[in-house]
């Protein structure tokens, strides 16, 4: 039998393909935005701008005493994050020896926006607003900074939502 020119040739038979799971991916990008936007936090507005600490709305810097309290929730604050981070990574080596996992920078880069935004809105809620152990700019109590904070986190969460829902199929 002869198939005239251009004319594709189909199997009977479908063509079977292996089930995929974004899952680890999106997973890994969570743990790394919260991991990586608690880093940012930290080390911005703790260390560098040093415009809050872990308590400093309950511990003002006002003695040696508030400030080693601080810093030791401060640093409790980075084990955690640095945790967050290892296992983000730890969690994104594995998914990337898995062959049921469509690999995508998309994805990966949204799940991180995300997992920052979600970062930002649970410690904004939790600490500035409901706990108030800490405000974004202390000197000036629950501000426009603090409502700032959980804007930008809805902002990431949003965008990084957006980017991971048209990953589907993409490399």
């Amino acid at each position: 039998m002869t198939l005239p020119p251009h004319t594709p040739m189909t199997s009977p038979l479908p063509v079977a393909t292996a089930p995929t799971d974004r899952r680890p991916l999106a997973t890994a990008g969570l743990l790394l935005g919260v991991g990586l936007g608690g880093f940012v936090d930290g080390i911005l507005f703790h260390q560098i701008l040093q415009i809050h600490n872990m308590l400093s709305a309950r511990r003002p810097k006002d003695s040696v005493a508030n400030m080693e309290v601080n810093m030791f929730w401060d640093g409790l604050f980075h084990a955690f994050t640095w945790l967050c981070t290892a296992a983000g990574v730890w969690v994104l080596f594995r998914a990337g020896r898995r062959a049921d996992v469509p690999w995508s920078g998309r994805l990966l880069l949204g799940a991180t926006l995300g997992g920052w935004g979600l970062f930002n809105l649970v410690e904004g809620v939790i600490d500035h607003h409901l706990l108030q152990v800490h405000h974004v700019a202390e000197r000036y109590g629950l501000s426009a900074f603090d409502y700032a904070f959980l804007a930008f986190g809805a902002v990431l969460t949003a965008v990084g939502w957006g980017l991971g829902r048209s990953a589907s199929g993409q490399r």
